[in-house]
């Protein structure tokens, strides 16, 4: 039988090796291996702890090994990060996790690897985490090469998180946020408005007036008995599709566009409000897959809501609108508590090939609008060159035509109690939600009306 290590190290080789997304492969392996619903717990904590931790478990492994992590066989590694997190981070006793390192290793690359990962582990046992922490730390050249080991994030991003914050004055939360990002999120749902309640049962939300959590438990079973109408999602996400519908006064008749839809969640939430305003969705995604997606997301809601398969940026010129969202494509450094392998999956490079996506998607919303229309500009990245950089651009370039609103407000007025959101140092309206101030994901929020 699979154990839950095993599920743990399959997962976690997959990430390295194919670019698998942890939250989307580990509940079929879970399912595939038959695991009881506490070691289907175990293997959760074990895969997602450390894919969340794997640079400082590197810069304890290449001290514990006398040699730098990237010189010893991927395989190998894999193991030894997930014994060195059973070791330091869970009640998983150390001849336990020693042993069933060194037989994953045994299974990955060999007998002769074995007397090499014992060696290691029995190193790493030899402290605790606070003592490997500062030993490693001590061998680090500058501070935000210290955070990186302590809190595990790449340094490059540890530099975007704190001028995202700069912007809005608190620089000095990084340090919050940073362990924040670390923290496994609260499962938080939602319930499409006009076509579903909250459970009597269920603790609302203090922010999003559609958002609730239950007791516990896996909400499976709500989500089914509702036929789609109660679904699980991020409060941030609930927000910025309200932002949106709520930004204004609905008119019967209007038209939106959802223009990159997938994986569906803000489109339901839009779809729900739309009907019950009388107004027309359309949601397009460019993946054919990514659509089948958006189309099971919104089969609760009456209606036919058509998902086109079209690339945005042309696909946005068919018609006029007057609302779009733009969930724009980004490094998703906002959402590092629900996909911790994605800080390590993406470089600085990656940043101006999106940051150019990204303003020729929000170019097109924006041209598609009708007068008077918005576009709600919207990334799960508090990076600046993906929030108020894209958005000083566009507005340069429909200099005249375009005005922001007041995002920070909007949410505000939607907010169920009252929300901290800090004007931003470019004086715009821009609203940036947080994981550790908001218990969100660092979801981005612009509003750009056409004049």
């Amino acid at each position: 039988m699979t154990t839950a290590r095993e599920v743990a190290y399959d997962v976690i080789s997959a990430v390295r090796t194919s670019d698998a997304y942890a939250n989307l492969l580990l509940p079929r392996e879970i399912v595939r291996a038959g695991l009881s619903a506490g070691d289907a717990a175990l293997a959760t904590e074990l895969t997602y702890g450390t894919l969340r931790r794997i640079g400082t478990y590197d810069a304890i492994i290449s001290a514990a090994a006398g040699r730098p992590a990237a010189d010893i066989d991927p395989p190998v590694l894999d193991a030894l990060r997930l014994g060195a997190h059973q070791v330091l981070a869970t009640r998983v006793p150390a001849h336990a996790a020693v042993n069933e390192t060194v037989e994953l290793a045994r299974q990955a690359a060999g007998r002769k690897v074995t007397g090499f990962a014992n060696a290691v582990m029995r190193r790493i046992t030899e402290r605790d985490e606070a003592e490997w922490l500062e030993r490693v730390e001590a061998a680090c050249r500058s501070d935000d090469e210290r955070l990186s080991v302590r809190f595990a994030h790449p340094v490059w991003v540890i530099r975007a998180l704190r001028r995202a914050l700069a912007a809005e004055g608190r620089a000095d939360e990084l340090n919050d946020l940073l362990d924040a990002d670390n923290a496994a999120p609260q499962v938080t749902m939602t319930a499409l408005p006009g076509l579903a309640e909250i459970p009597t049962e269920a603790t609302r939300t203090t922010q999003s007036p559609i958002g609730f959590r239950l007791g516990g438990g896996d909400p499976e079973g709500t989500v089914s008995a509702s036929s789609g109408r109660i679904r699980v999602q991020d409060e941030g996400s609930q927000l910025a599709a309200l932002a949106l519908s709520r930004a204004l006064p609905v008119s019967a008749g209007e038209r939106w566009l959802d223009l990159c839809a997938a994986p569906g969640g803000k489109t339901a939430v839009l779809a729900a409000e739309a009907h019950a305003h009388g107004a027309i969705l359309e949601a397009n995604e460019l993946s054919s897959a990514r659509a089948r997606l958006v189309r099971q997301s919104v089969a609760g809601v009456p209606g036919q809501i058509p998902v086109s398969e079209e690339d945005g940026r042309t696909r946005a010129a068919k018609g006029r609108y007057d609302r779009i969202l733009v969930d724009a494509p980004c490094t998703g450094l906002g959402a590092l508590r629900r996909r911790p392998e994605s800080r390590w999956r993406k470089t600085p490079a990656d940043v101006p090939e999106l940051s150019a996506l990204q303003v020729e998607l929000l170019s097109a919303a924006v041209d598609a609008l009708a007068p008077g229309g918005v576009v709600a500009y919207v990334t799960c990245s508090p990076h600046l060159a993906e929030t108020a950089g894209v958005v000083a651009q566009v507005e340069r370039q429909f200099e005249g035509r375009v005005s922001q609103l007041d995002a920070r407000a909007v949410v505000a007025s939607i907010s169920v109690s009252p929300i901290d959101l800090p004007p931003q140092s470019d004086g715009s309206g821009r609203a940036q939600l947080w994981p550790h101030r908001h218990g969100t994901d660092a979801m981005s929020i612009s509003l750009l009306q056409r004049v």
